[in-house]
């Protein structure tokens, strides 16, 4: 996958070198570009920004010197990228879009700063993407943890097929608890079940302790979670014990 960050702050990318995403990158799993668009500025002072038409508070960033840097980068011309603009009114992101994006050939992000974009800057975008509802000074932060998201999901970068499958919100719930060693740490033990080497009892324990937490933290999620029989059996369990402990 190729990977292009629009920014005027290149620097705050580094992270993205490091550990797992600077492994992918070593690996020659992931081609990942950083671009400064203040480059491309044509006024003196290296400008990017201006006073929106009609008033109001802050400045906007303007097309131009963006137009001009999207124009620079290389792009295949079999499958067009993902442009994604980095503002607060996108659709928020999750593990989902994270697996749709791994699917590309290439992305683009576009951070923004200030107080937002010139809209014509829109029609250069295919996704409007938000890391959540609240309000960053920039888009570098909330790119970068997109990214990571997404790389990790790539074939190879994680090792194993299925090193991702079991994280949180991947199968839909959220994960079980894992243990390692040592098998008692401060009278705190290991749940016997996972010593025992039954794997049919592990998976059982595993999945009853993934509806568990879900259903404690989380139950938004088990609104859209399509259960099986055995988990809906598990899920009535939880339920009434906790009826139990309300009671």
């Amino acid at each position: 996958m190729r990977i292009d960050i629009l920014s005027i702050f290149p620097e705050m990318f580094a992270p993205l070198h490091q550990s797992i995403v600077g492994k992918a990158q070593q690996k020659g799993l992931l081609d990942l570009h950083t671009h400064d668009f203040r480059e491309n500025a044509t006024n003196k002072q290296r400008h990017v920004d201006d006073m929106p038409y009609g008033g109001g508070q802050g400045m906007l960033l303007m097309p131009q010197p963006i137009f001009d840097c999207m124009e620079q980068i290389p792009q295949s011309p079999t499958k067009p990228p993902r442009v994604i603009l980095l503002d607060p009114a996108g659709k928020r992101f999750d593990q989902k879009m994270a697996e749709e994006l791994a699917q590309e050939e290439q992305l683009i992000f576009i951070c923004g700063h200030y107080e937002g974009y010139d809209e014509r800057i829109k029609t250069l975008v295919t996704d409007e993407i938000s890391l959540g509802d609240f309000v960053l000074t920039g888009g570098e932060v909330a790119a970068t943890v997109m990214v990571d998201a997404v790389v990790r999901l790539l074939p190879g970068v994680l090792g194993k097929a299925a090193s991702h499958e079991d994280d949180s919100f991947s199968s839909g719930l959220l994960e079980y608890p894992q243990y390692t060693r040592p098998e008692d740490f401060r009278g705190m033990k290991v749940p016997e079940v996972l010593m025992s080497g039954h794997h049919e009892n592990i998976r059982k324990w595993r999945l009853n302790e993934s509806l568990k937490k879900t259903l404690a933290r989380r139950p938004d999620l088990l609104e859209t979670y399509q259960t099986n029989a055995e988990e809906e059996k598990m899920l009535q369990g939880l339920r009434e014990n906790t009826q139990d402990v309300v009671e």
